[in-house]
């Protein structure tokens, strides 16, 4: 199964843009940070994270200011270039 569910800051929005068959995208990055607990050890998580978005999805987080705090769902993939993986967002609601 594939399913990610991030809670995360928008630290940066590219602008609107439309695929070939004229669909919105955007592409964003993402931030998150919390704690967790490994082998009985508090540990401390920092990553940033590429995502983009589709559809109304898209046009609504291309609006969407900075520093704004979500939580995402969507699933993980390799990058278009090979190089790192993408998040697609399919829904987020601000938290």
């Amino acid at each position: 199964m594939n399913v990610l569910r991030l809670s995360a800051v928008v630290v940066q929005v590219q602008s609107l843009r439309y695929t070939p068959a004229g669909i919105p995208a955007v592409n964003i990055v993402l931030e998150h940070e919390s704690q967790v607990v490994e082998m009985d050890t508090p540990r401390q998580v920092k990553l940033q994270l590429r995502a983009v978005a589709f559809g109304a999805q898209a046009e609504i987080l291309s609006r969407q200011g900075l520093d704004s705090a979500c939580e995402f769902h969507g699933f993980m993939t390799n990058a278009r270039n090979g190089k790192g993986v993408v998040f697609h967002i399919q829904d987020f609601s601000k938290t």
